[in-house]
């Protein structure tokens, strides 16, 4: 089972924000997901991001390929040390 760490819409019409979650590649976009490890929400100035960062690492490890806008998503928060460590 090929898993990916993605981004799952919430939100009303021109209000999103996203769950960060992990879900198996065939599943759809807003469908069955195996675990929520975090929160987008792009409309907050400066866009707030909350991940769970021992279970993202954990999922890594164990084989599950981010998308490419998680990984972006990462790599901005890594930069602006905005990624919050949720328990």
């Amino acid at each position: 089972m090929a898993v990916k760490i993605r981004l799952q819409r919430r939100g009303a019409h021109k209000r999103p924000f996203y769950h960060i979650v992990v879900a198996d590649h065939r599943a759809p976009r807003d469908g069955k997901f195996i675990e929520k490890i975090g929160m987008y929400n792009p409309l907050k100035k400066p866009p707030e991001i909350q991940v769970e960062k021992e279970r993202y690492q954990d999922w890594i490890r164990k084989g599950a390929q981010p998308t490419a806008s998680v990984a972006k998503l990462f790599r901005q928060a890594g930069r602006s040390a905005a990624v919050s460590n949720k328990e």
